[in-house]
C-alpha cells in the first residue's frame, strides 16, 4: 500500500483548477493501479482552507480548534472531489478516521482530515501506521525543503536528506498552528519519527518526479528519515 499525502494546493491551486494536470495525475495513479499497486491518497485543504480561515478570523476572534474544523471541512470537500475523479477504482466513502484499516477490494482509498490539532500530514502518518507502510510520499507545492524560507532569503539552501531530529528542531519546530504552511506538520513529524517512517517531500505538479518517487528511484526532493 502506497500512502500519498496530496497537498490541497496540488488539487486546487490559488489560480483555480488545472484540468490538464488533474487528468495526468489521475492517469499516473491508474497506470500504477493497473500494475497491481494500491494507494491511499490523503487530501489536504491547501489555499482553500486558508482562505476560509482568514475570512473567519477577519469577522470574529476564532479559536485554533474552530479554525482547524474549518480546515478539516475543506479537506473533506477536496477529498470528495478526488474520490469522484477515480470513480469505480475508489472506495465508496472518504475516510475521516485514519486509525483503522479499511476492508475493501478497491485499489484506491481517499482520506481527508480527521480532528483538530494537526493537519492531514498526521492523518497520512497514522494511515501508514495502520497499514504497516514504511514510507510516505508528500506531494507539495515546493520542490525541496529549505533551511530557511527561499522566498525571503537568497542564501536559503535546499535539503536533499535530513534526519527527523534535525528537521523538527531546525525546520518545523514542535508546535501546531491552524493554517500554518510548513513542509510537514510538526505533530506529524513527531509521530513519523516515533514510527521510523521515511517521508519523501517533492513538488506534486512535477509528475515525472512523482513517477520516480513511486518507483523508488532518485528524485528531485527531500527525504526525511
Amino acid at each position: 500500500m502506497k500512502i500519498i499525502s496530496v497537498g490541497g494546493s496540488i488539487v486546487i491551486p490559488k489560480t483555480g483548477f488545472d484540468i490538464p494536470f488533474l487528468k495526468k495525475f489521475r492517469n499516473l495513479i491508474l497506470k500504477h493501479v493497473k500494475k497491481g499497486e494500491k494507494f491511499i491518497l490523503v487530501i489536504g485543504g491547501g489555499a482553500t482552507a486558508r482562505q476560509y480561515q482568514e475570512a473567519g478570523k477577519g469577522v470574529i476572534k476564532m479559536t485554533n480548534e474552530e479554525l482547524d474544523w474549518i480546515g478539516i471541512h475543506c479537506t473533506i470537500l477536496n477529498a470528495q472531489f478526488v474520490k469522484h475523479l477515480f470513480k469505480n477504482y475508489s472506495y465508496k466513502d472518504v475516510v475521516t478516521d485514519p486509525r483503522f484499516k479499511i476492508k475493501t477490494n478497491k485499489p484506491i482509498i481517499i482520506a481527508s482530515g480527521w480532528k483538530p490539532g494537526c493537519s492531514t500530514d498526521k492523518d497520512a502518518v497514522l494511515l501508514a501506521k495502520a497499514y504497516g507502510a514504511k514510507e510516505l510520499i508528500n506531494l507539495s507545492n515546493i520542490e525541496y525543503v529549505y533551511d530557511k524560507d527561499p522566498n525571503k532569503y537568497k542564501t536559503a539552501k535546499k535539503i536533499e536528506e535530513i534526519d527527523w531530529k534535525t528537521f523538527r528542531r531546525d525546520i518545523v519546530g514542535y508546535k501546531w498552528e491552524a493554517g500554518a504552511n510548513k513542509p510537514f506538520d510538526p505533530i506529524a513529524s513527531r509521530e513519523a519519527q516515533k514510527l521510523g517512517l521515511k517521508v519523501k517531500i517533492l513538488k506534486g505538479t512535477d509528475l515525472s518526479q512523482v513517477e520516480r518517487s513511486l518507483k523508488g528511484e532518485k528524485f528531485k526532493g527531500t527525504v526525511i528519515a
